[in-house]
């Protein structure tokens, strides 16, 4: 059974994020892992604002990520990148913290035009902290979604497609190492 902890990196309790992270949570349960989620707007701002790499709460986010064995971070996409709290919390993990980790980014937000946030933003910052196998992120056009509390609604098919097979692309890769270290085929 693999470990993976959901990064919600929306500052808001009603939205997209929380939506689709919920239901990406409910996927990954049914594949049979342990599943742990992060939400970063419930950590003490002030600790992330300040870097206080010592205060108690963000010192149990760093263990979530490092016991994972792999991330799925979830965001909005704001002015063209991701909010300063994910970024704020990121900086916050060791420099080689994420070694070894499997990541697979999921963002959404207004329009086509801030796809390219996921090869520009995203990526460089997973790199910087030592991820080799980032997946190959979805984006999520607001309107193809609509959603409530804990509920999503796809409005486009492909896209609900696109999102399952990202999901199942991360737990194959993460069957293949228990296998591999298993000593398996």
């Amino acid at each position: 059974m693999s470990k993976i902890l959901i990064i919600s990196g929306s500052p808001s309790k009603v939205s997209r994020t929380e939506a689709i992270s919920t239901y990406i949570r409910n996927i990954l349960k049914e594949g049979g892992n342990q599943v742990e989620k992060l939400v970063l707007r419930e950590l003490p701002a002030e600790a992330l604002v300040h870097a206080q790499f010592n205060h108690p709460e963000i010192k149990k986010a760093q263990k979530l990520v490092e016991e994972s064995d792999a991330l799925v971070v979830v965001s909005p996409i704001y002015k063209a990148s991701y909010p300063g709290m994910l970024k704020s919390f990121f900086d916050l993990i060791p420099e080689k913290g994420l070694v070894g980790k499997k990541v697979l980014p999921i963002t959404s937000g207004g329009t086509i035009s801030h796809l390219l946030s996921l090869e520009y933003a995203f990526k460089p910052l997973f790199s910087i902290l030592g991820a080799r196998e980032i997946f190959q992120g979805v984006y999520l056009v607001d309107s193809q979604v609509s959603y409530s509390e804990d509920e999503i609604t796809f409005m486009d098919e492909q896209m609900k497609e696109r999102l399952e097979w990202a999901i199942n692309e991360l737990q194959s890769a993460l069957e293949a190492k228990v296998v591999s270290v298993l000593g398996g085929n």
